[in-house]
């Protein structure tokens, strides 16, 4: 925890995460003395809510547009950390009481700058904007808890190969987040206790010498278990986002603070065509939840849906608050402005007002800014031309994966090497549209730092599997033999009107098996041909399987390949596709081209 230093940088206090956790476990114990405020004649006392939310590591250059703040104005155009940062810094300005927080999914970004450092660089960003929390989103999640818990603290301990902790701007080695992450939603499976602080209370100033608590509860998606990068099959549940803020709320309500503002990572959005400023026909989860969540709740920040939206919705007693999203990758951020009574630090609804800011390029972009981004390129370059590996000769994908293929076997035997580094597997597979690029043998000529043979970072780890950002994990499950003929049958899927269409699935390369094109689609392979590990596949054993994660639930599964959505006792590894390749690579090196003979046709006489 790096408490001090916050309070020293904000000049105000917090109720910090394990005070939090505490009072908690107390069943609501008596509030802190500090939370008691005398009764105060004077004006009300302003607060800002400043946030951002899904920026998704966006804080170098990047232009985008935005629609005008009202329907029928003029798109605008926005993006870029550096411009980000001057906004910011502009509304706080002359501001006593303002607070800067992001509704999540802060990492796991798209940049190659920040997503070849596995986000590093974007938490260097936020602590040097001052961003005073976050809630957990889902892509908080996207490597396990190992991982968003390095973010945090600077664990430096979540990958399996130490390749952690770069050294950022300032020289000094990775130390996580200089505030911190919160979720009541996220809970341990086994005890149903929340794994992260699931509310806090950050003071600010009456202006005559004391303070005013204002409590934030934080929830994440309940659906995070269906995105394809935070997939998690174990050891986590999660909770109704409506039902945690209630929870926690009464909570705060108990230990005395008025003022309470739920930050949730799920979304909602408006009618097509509407302004980023305005409320069209609100629709989705949060506009729908809006109706249960306590009327103590004065102000609801979303996120997740990347939306653009700002909306003063009735709570179920009737009084109007703002529920927002403001938009991702940093196009939009929201100001809520708070007023709250003096003497009982109750917010005056009808006082309150809500805005989503375009983050224009027409100010000065921040110099401090633009340093960090301007390093972190310097070192992507840098990482770029480091060799990953080697191979003896191109391996490529057949067209359309309409046949096996020297680069798919490689990425079906990374997969099991990778699950087996920090697991248990029998085999993995590599399902087809996950490569986008061959391995070619020869140099790149307009690289002088590529070399015949030569492999380099750029070329393998990130943007060669299926993924985007910091990864889809590989995931491991138990099927039957059956199950697994079923997933190898797969291959031949048949359409309305009769026509095949066959795309190859790699097995790695202890599986072998037959195939035969003159039998119906579904029995075309003979299961007594198929071996695994030299031995015959029986139908009622149990096989530990390995693959990318979007294949062990419907959302996101390759069409057509079902069969691993059953699969039981599943759990993540540390590797992400783009990085099992690449390590590898990089440890079988030289790596030549695995023979064509896993999926042997049936010859016909």
């Amino acid at each position: 925890m790096r408490d001090s230093a916050r309070l020293l940088r904000r000049g105000r206090s917090a109720l910090v995460a394990a005070v939090a956790t505490g009072l908690l476990l107390a069943g609501g114990a008596a509030p802190p003395a500090a939370l008691a405020s005398p009764a105060r004649p004077g004006t009300p006392v302003p607060v800002q809510l400043l946030s951002i939310t899904d920026l998704h590591g966006y804080f170098g250059d990047y232009t985008t547009t935005v629609p005008g703040a009202r329907a029928g104005e003029p798109a605008r155009q926005v993006g870029g950390g550096a411009y980000l940062t001057t906004h910011l810094k502009q509304r706080q300005a002359g501001q006593r009481n303002s607070i800067l927080f992001s509704a999540g999914d802060d990492f796991s970004g798209w940049p190659n700058e920040t997503g070849w450092f596995w986000n590093e660089p974007t938490i260097e960003y936020l602590n040097s904007v001052g961003l005073d929390f976050s809630t957990v989103g889902n892509h908080e999640m996207d490597r396990g808890y190992d991982f968003l818990r390095h973010m945090d603290d600077g664990t430096c301990r979540w990958r399996p190969d130490n390749d952690i902790c770069f050294t950022d701007s300032t020289g000094r080695r990775f130390h996580g987040a200089d505030y911190d992450y919160y979720s009541g939603s996220l809970v341990d499976d086994r005890s149903g206790k929340p794994k992260m602080p699931p509310y806090h209370v950050e003071y600010v100033s009456d202006g005559h010498g004391g303070r005013l608590p204002v409590g934030f509860v934080h929830a994440t998606t309940k659906l995070m278990s269906e995105e394809q990068m935070s997939y998690t099959p174990e050891g986590f549940d999660f909770l109704d986002e409506a039902d945690t803020v209630n929870k926690y709320a009464a909570v705060l309500r108990r230990q005395g603070v008025k003022a309470i503002v739920a930050v949730i990572h799920e979304g909602y959005s408006q009618e097509a065509g509407a302004g980023y400023d305005e409320c069209v026909n609100p629709f989705g989860p949060m506009y729908d939840a809006n109706a249960r969540i306590s009327a103590d709740v004065d102000a609801i920040i979303t996120g997740h849906w990347h939306a653009l939206v700002n909306c003063m919705l009735p709570d179920p007693a009737g009084n109007p608050r703002p529920v927002v999203e403001a938009a991702n990758h940093g196009r939009l951020f929201n100001e809520i402005n708070l007023q709250l009574d003096p003497r009982t630090g109750e917010v005056l609804r009808d006082r309150t007002t809500s805005v989503n800011h375009a983050n224009t390029q027409d100010v000065t972009p921040d110099p401090e800014t633009l340093r960090i981004a301007d390093y972190w390129r310097a070192e992507l370059a840098k990482r770029s031309n480091l060799p990953a590996g080697r191979v003896t000769a191109d391996l490529t994908r057949a067209p359309g994966d309409s046949a096996e293929s020297t680069m798919y076997n490689v990425a079906a035997d990374a997969f099991l090497w990778a699950a087996k580094k920090d697991g248990k597997a029998d085999l993995a597979v590599a399902m087809p549209g996950i490569l986008r690029r061959d391995v070619k043998y020869a140099a790149d000529p307009a690289n002088p730092a590529d070399a015949p043979g030569q492999v380099l970072f750029s070329e393998i780890a990130l943007g060669t599997v299926y993924d985007s950002g910091i990864g889809v994990g590989l995931v491991r499950g138990d099927v039957t033999g059956a199950q697994l003929d079923k997933l190898l049958e797969s291959q031949w899927q048949q359409a309305a009107d009769g026509t095949v269409t066959y795309r190859q699935m790699a097995v790695s390369g202890n599986v072998q098996y037959r195939y035969d094109l003159s039998r119906p689609v579904g029995d075309r392979v003979d299961p007594a041909s198929v071996r695994i590990g030299g031995k015959p596949l029986k139908p009622k054993s149990t096989y530990r399987i390995a693959t990318l994660a979007n294949n062990f639930f419907a959302k996101n599964a390759t069409p057509g390949f079902t069969a691993l959505f059953d699969a039981r006792k599943q759990d993540r590894s540390l590797y992400n596709g783009g990085d099992a390749l690449w390590r590898y690579l990089e440890k079988a090196s030289p790596v030549r081209p695995p023979a064509l003979n896993r999926a042997t046709p049936v010859r016909s006489s």
